[in-house]
């Protein structure tokens, strides 16, 4: 059977997991926790290349700032969505304020903006809030 990495929500720990279609449990072999959680992860300049290349599943990383308008309104939607892609999916969110090297590095111009990496490589890129269904047809495409 083959393996599948993927980064604990968590404590950040990388585990190989048996690839499925469906989970019913799957626990972090460090912390204990489920990895079945899908609340989005907030990354540092630490921690987000770690996340990025050490996960198999996509990467949905949300470019955000506490002062932007549309941004305040993806919230909610973000976290929404991401619960439909337990292990299927990784959601992961950048507060552009705090983390100015991050939006700089990856050539943030506008937010909320979104990105989505595969095999550590960015293969699409929105810049705007997007309601539920849009936000959810663009992780099923790179899924």
């Amino acid at each position: 059977m083959s393996k599948l990495n993927v980064v604990c929500p968590h404590c950040l720990k990388i585990n190989s997991i048996p690839k499925k279609d469906t989970y019913k449990v799957a626990n972090c072999g460090n912390c204990k926790n489920s990895l079945l959680d899908t609340t989005p992860i907030e990354v540092d300049n630490t921690t987000f290349d770690h996340v990025i290349v050490n996960s198999d599943i996509p990467v949905i990383v949300d470019f955000w700032a506490p002062w932007c308008g549309p941004c305040k309104m993806m919230a909610p939607i973000f976290n929404e969505v991401a619960q439909k892609y337990p292990l299927k999916a990784l959601f992961i969110k950048v507060n552009t304020e705090e983390q100015q090297e991050l939006g700089a590095k990856y050539g943030i111009r506008s937010i909320p903006t979104l990105i989505i990496y595969k095999e550590s490589k960015e293969v699409k890129r929105v810049s705007g809030a997007l309601d539920p269904l849009r936000l959810s047809e663009l992780v099923n495409s790179n899924l």
